[in-house]
């Protein structure tokens, strides 16, 4: 792979793959709807020069056509609030399938779990059965037969699959993004789900070498691929690592039904959380044997040092946010 274009760059999954593309040396586009956070992006790279900006919209495929020509492989990461899934989310897979078909391009599809539906097993492996029981499994179900769909004959695809994750990158679209914000900026925060249960979740510069690695090989396409964590921990846990980072003991809040139904009376996004909470009460635990079998040994940051350093660098980008406004 020599040059490649990841869409919804500057999002959770986008960033981490940017800079592991770049590590390697391949020549990068990052594509968003935001021009001021894709420049925030190349400058917390070093403005390397072989990255290049582009912005765009994910639901215009003439638009994706244009910004995709000339790259081999499309890092497809972008994605729709949970209260937005049933309208656009087929329609932004189908523009950026278009695209990549018409180009006859390699695509890499960031997906996650919930269209497996409720835990059968231990490690589920990649054709463990998929019988989603909420709303948005089911149209995650429909995205994936749509991205496998006969009619992208000319392009080659494939499904990486994600559990929860966390990282530097994680804004607060994701479960963890808000609540180590929260603790890196020292204020109280809240926990989506039960701090008792312990649940994998992935450290996302793991994951962006995990779904690089699959991008290069020919044989990883049209099929779908597990992205597994380091390994399981609880939510008190996890809190307990990343306050002692921060150097804060402020309360941490654990959100069950009542408390995201209470918030869903104000943000949609909350109101559509409460029929996943499942996971958290029975996770859903990911098999890496086939990345193994094919790869090699799966990267496994430690959760005390992968927690640090998300902690770590959130508080860094507070302490430039306030110089900045000191200065302003």
């Amino acid at each position: 792979m020599k040059k490649a274009i990841v869409l919804g760059a500057t999002g959770g999954t986008g960033a981490p793959i940017v800079e592991e593309l770049l590590k390697r040396g391949i020549e990068t586009t990052a594509f968003g709807r935001s021009h001021q956070k894709l420049k925030q992006l190349a400058m917390d790279l070093g403005n390397p020069e072989h990255l290049s900006l582009k912005v765009g919209d994910v639901l215009n495929t003439k638009e994706l056509i244009s910004a995709c020509e000339g790259h081999e492989v499309i890092f497809s990461c972008a994605n729709v609030p949970y209260n937005d899934m049933h309208t656009k989310l087929i329609p932004m897979g189908e523009a950026v399938m278009e695209a990549a078909n018409q180009l006859g391009a390699k695509i890499v599809v960031v997906d996650g779990i919930y269209p497996y539906g409720r835990k059968t097993t231990n490690q589920a492996t990649e054709d463990h059965p998929k019988n989603p029981h909420t709303k948005k499994g089911k149209v995650r179900l429909q995205y994936e037969q749509m991205v496998f769909s006969p009619r992208w004959n000319k392009a080659h695809k494939m499904i990486v699959r994600l559990p929860d994750y966390y990282g530097p990158s994680a804004n607060q679209a994701s479960y963890l993004g808000s609540t180590l914000e929260g603790i890196a900026a020292g204020k109280p925060s809240v926990f989506i789900g039960t701090m008792k249960v312990a649940r994998e979740f992935v450290y996302l510069p793991d994951a962006a070498i995990m779904i690089v690695e699959l991008a290069i090989r020919e044989d990883a396409y049209e099929q779908n691929w597990h992205i597994p964590a380091s390994g399981v921990i609880s939510g008190r846990d996890f809190v307990e690592i990343a306050q002692r980072a921060a150097g804060t003991s402020k309360p941490v809040i654990p959100l069950g039904k009542m408390g995201l139904s209470l918030l869903g009376l104000f943000s949609p996004v909350m109101k559509e959380v409460v029929e996943m909470l499942y996971l958290t009460e029975e996770p859903f635990l990911l098999s890496g044997e086939k990345y193994k079998r094919l790869v090699g040994p799966i990267p496994a940051t430690p959760y005390e040092i992968g927690i640090k350093a998300t902690i770590n660098t959130l508080m860094k980008r507070n302490e430039v946010k306030e110089a900045i406004s000191r200065r302003g």
